[in-house]
């Protein structure tokens, strides 16, 4: 019997979206969770997953068409039935309504679909944090694990003390199945996630992709919401430019992530927002919201755009969590994963410049944050040193500049540098276990 394939709801805000690709043509064989068609709405673009095994029968809404959510997209019809491709396409013309449909008929279409819905779902089943109180893990941590048999003692836990997260056992999961898979898995190559939205070709006119239009509609409305000042900080990274030489292979061994720069200034940021909690606050109207958490937006550049996924509740996060949850938001953001709400809630923004070789940037911020921290590149640079005796010479160092981009409404510049003086004096002084 065909299933329909609807436009999905990626969020309580999300209205619309429209297909960027389709990844399979009429008369493909397709299976259950497989990456069907890619869409992009106001808040992320995504892979969608076919809802059913069998043959892509129809594509009722071709490339770049947007339409209201639980709209028809497709139909996907089961291998006995899938000989029969001509009724579909004789029926083509009848998804122009629901292309055109204003919102106020998205009532009336969820009826042909409700049992469709929980399949987007399915292209990202991850949380990144767990609100559970349990000394070590959580009821539905404990039933996971059995599910994929795994021992939590052998999981790494995140969590504060400790404690092991769902996150935790996905990581695991995919890291013993991935494990042995190098040698012998040619299959994944169909997927193509990252490919840029359009080729320039010179003297061609290219119309903006939804994200490109997103992305200037809002840089443009923070420049004209905030006023913009910025700090540049010089910070000597050496210490933990050696830690982490030192330590990279042994990390990734018990790990299984990569080791990397990021968790040091985020965790750095973390403990001066703790500090001076005016930076990780926002506006609202004529009153200050400070807020409980620190919710790390971590911008990430993509071949189509840049994106900002949140670290939810960093600051209860230890090393190894902040590590974990980076990479996690990083290669979900590259593969088309991230789900709404993976973007949503942001309270303090750190941005990498640097990883192209930028001496520094000077950032937008993030609205409605207060400050955005600009990570420039780390170079090698001839330095004074001064001993504890008061002796100076001259070593070469590794060095970073960090700039601060805030708000001047409500966050005054002598704040701003006390709070990167405490970011600096942190990562100089770099004393925490990282796992």
């Amino acid at each position: 019997m065909p299933t329909d394939v609807v436009m999905p709801q990626m969020g309580e805000s999300i209205f619309e979206g429209t297909i960027t690709k389709w990844l399979k043509k009429t008369g493909d064989k397709v299976q259950r969770d497989e990456p069907l068609f890619e869409i992009s709405t106001d808040k992320v673009d995504a892979e969608i997953p076919a809802p059913t095994s069998g043959i892509l029968q129809e594509i009722k809404v071709s490339e770049g068409n947007t339409v209201q959510v639980n709209t028809v997209v497709g139909v996907i019809g089961d291998g006995a039935g899938a000989s029969a491709p001509a009724p579909a396409k004789a029926a083509a013309p009848a998804p122009a309504a629901p292309v055109s449909a204003v919102p106020a008929s998205s009532k009336k279409e969820p009826k042909e679909a409700p049992a469709l819905l929980p399949a987007p779902v399915a292209s990202a089943p991850r949380d990144t944090d767990e609100e559970d109180s349990d000394i070590r893990s959580s009821p539905l941590v404990r039933k996971l694990a059995r599910e994929h048999n795994v021992d939590l003692a052998k999981v790494s836990g995140t969590g504060t003390g400790g404690r092991v997260s769902k996150q935790d056992v996905l990581d695991f999961v995919e890291r013993r199945t991935s494990a042995p898979a190098p040698a012998s898995t040619p299959t994944p190559a169909p997927r193509q996630a990252s490919a840029p939205a359009s080729a320039a070709i010179p003297g061609e006119l290219v119309p903006m992709s939804n994200m490109r239009k997103i992305i200037a509609q809002r840089m443009i409305e923070s420049r004209r919401t905030s006023a913009h000042v910025h700090c540049m900080f010089e910070v000597d990274l050496t210490r933990i430019v050696n830690l982490r030489n030192k330590l990279k292979n042994g990390f990734e061994q018990r790990h299984g992530a990569r080791l990397t720069f990021m968790p040091f200034f985020v965790r750095a940021a973390i403990i001066a927002l703790q500090q001076f909690p005016i930076v990780n606050s926002s506006l609202e109207g004529d009153s200050i919201r400070y807020h409980k958490h620190v919710n790390a937006g971590i911008a990430v550049a993509l071949d189509w755009g840049l994106i900002v996924p949140v670290l939810k509740s960093a600051d209860e996060l230890n090393f190894l969590g902040l590590q974990r949850g980076i990479t996690d938001l990083g290669e979900r953001s590259r593969t088309k994963k991230l789900m709404p709400s993976d973007v949503e809630g942001s309270t303090f923004t750190i941005t990498n410049p640097g990883q192209f070789g930028a001496v520094f940037g000077l950032p937008i911020i993030n609205q409605p944050n207060a400050a955005i921290m600009g990570v420039g590149g780390i170079t090698k640079q001839p330095m004074v040193i001064t001993d504890k005796d008061g002796a100076d010479s001259i070593a070469i160092r590794s060095v970073v500049h960090l700039t601060l981009g805030y708000d001047h409404r409500i966050i005054d510049g002598a704040v701003a540098d006390q709070f990167m003086a405490l970011v600096k004096k942190t990562l100089e002084s770099w004393s925490e276990e990282i796992g």
